[in-house]
């Protein structure tokens, strides 16, 4: 039969459904009676009992956008009455179906609770930003809302549960507290729907699950109405983005929210957004010795900040390196070069949250960072990045402003970008796999040819 709407399309059960009444189209534009009558047709012809067959309301739900437990049988079901009876088409979107609803069944996978999680959480360098954070998330007059924004492995977690414990021991002994894990940037799987956020939430604040109504937008309103006036505590961790978040936030000034994410959250009116910044050389020298213990190796501080400055003075990656130092015991700081240092950051899971949230950039935006990997210089500017990719300053533009929205670079004055130490390392690995060889020589190309040698990713194409 001629080829219709192509079901793989879709990554969301919403988006299969908008492939379904696209199918409904492409089939004739059929009325719901008479895609009711072709089902309880063919499930005649199977044999199924009469108390099977759905009602034409039934079947007009499932072209219905929202939907969180969907009867597949039943579209595909529907989706037989539209292809004419053709299995390779049912098989098609039998397939893209067990598909979406992975997806949607790992997306309601909730990691919340009614505290906040044990464990501890060090603020090693961080005493100013956890002041201002607590300074703006219990501000008289203010919404409460207070967003930690930075690159994967800063430390916004630790941050976040800090600030939330000492505002918890002085809130009111019945203040509900809430923590949500909303996996925003899971490399393993989707961002947590929020929807299945709201409906623990709802649980644990008393709601019988019997009682808690169908869809995000009505579970956010009586959310809304048991946390108002209680002076709630929400924690939000590793928020996707502000359409994640939104449902999820009290809406009462009275109640404090604190979010985590890699991204800049600029969809939040009134909420405070703070970015954590890596750590100072003198602190991140600090979490080396406290990580690697006590030895002849901690008093060679200009060793140590050495290793600090290789590894960009990120946080999770001096916490790795120096629990290496810890298990070593046989190695000498002059074994902790860059060469060794940075692969080790990235092996042991550094490079796993950077790819993480590199995968939620723009095409465009991802082959910009490869190629600024080609770049000897630890800054660049809108041209010079224009010119490697190809394209006019203002799409560039626009890509440096994604990769800065996502912290993969910083911008730290005007038109300057720098890319972190960690990111440099992870995009040399990726441009050579990535973009190809030609590409890779063009863009060179295009570049005035800078004084300092050609950067390591750029020497080893040029060298084959």
């Amino acid at each position: 039969m001629p080829q219709g709407p192509d079901p793989g399309n879709a990554r969301t059960l919403d988006e299969f459904i908008g492939e379904l009444r696209l199918l409904k189209v492409w089939a004739g534009g059929p009325s719901i009676t008479e895609i009711t009558r072709r089902v309880h047709q063919d499930w005649r012809r199977a044999g199924r009992p009469r108390t099977e067959w759905p009602a034409r309301s039934t079947v007009g739900n499932c072209f219905r956008p929202g939907r969180r437990r969907p009867n597949s049988d039943l579209l595909l079901a529907v989706v037989r009455a539209l292809a004419g009876g053709d299995e390779a088409t049912v098989a098609l979107w039998r397939q893209a179906l067990r598909t979406v609803l992975g997806e949607a069944e790992a997306a309601a996978r909730v990691r919340a609770c009614g505290r906040l999680p044990a464990g501890p959480s060090p603020l090693l360098g961080r005493s100013r930003a956890a002041s201002a954070a607590e300074a703006a998330l219990t501000a008289a007059g203010q919404p409460g809302v207070v967003v930690l924004e930075g690159a994967a492995g800063v430390g916004k977690t630790s941050l976040a549960l800090h600030v939330a414990r000492g505002v918890a021991a002085r809130s009111a002994a019945d203040a509900p507290v809430l923590f949500a894990r909303l996996r925003g940037f899971d490399p393993t799987g989707p961002a947590t729907d929020p929807a299945a956020v709201l409906e623990t939430f709802l649980r644990l604040l008393g709601v019988a699950g019997d009682r808690i109504p169908y869809g995000v937008t009505a579970r956010a309103a009586v959310y809304r109405q048991l946390l108002a006036g209680t002076g709630a505590l929400v924690v939000l961790d590793d928020a996707a983005d502000a359409e994640q978040v939104r449902p999820l936030l009290p809406g009462d000034p009275a109640c404090r929210t604190l979010v985590t994410s890699r991204r800049m959250m600029r969809g939040l009116p009134g909420a405070t957004r703070l970015t954590l910044e890596p750590l100072a050389p003198d602190d991140s020298v600090a979490l080396l010795r406290q990580t690697a213990g006590a030895g002849p190796r901690s008093a060679d501080t200009a060793a140590l900040r050495r290793i600090a400055d290789d590894l960009g003075h990120l946080p999770s990656a001096l916490t790795l390196i120096g629990r290496h130092m810890r298990q070593h015991t046989g190695w000498t700081l002059a074994d902790y070069h860059r060469e060794t240092v940075v692969p080790l950051a990235l092996e042991e899971g550094v490079r796993a949250a950077i790819a993480a949230s590199d995968a939620r950039t723009a095409p465009g935006a991802r082959t910009l960072l490869r190629l600024l990997a080609l770049h000897p210089l630890d800054r660049t500017d809108t041209a010079r990045a224009a010119a490697l990719a190809g394209e006019d300053e203002q799409a560039v533009r626009g890509h440096l402003d994604a990769l800065c929205a996502a912290h993969l670079l910083t911008e730290p004055e005007p038109g300057r970008f720098r890319m972190p130490a960690l990111v440099r390392a992870y995009a040399e690995e990726r441009v050579g796999l990535d973009v190809p060889g030609t590409a890779i020589r063009q863009a060179l190309r295009r570049v005035p040819a800078p004084t300092e040698p050609a950067g390591a990713a750029a020497a080893r194409v040029l060298a084959a």
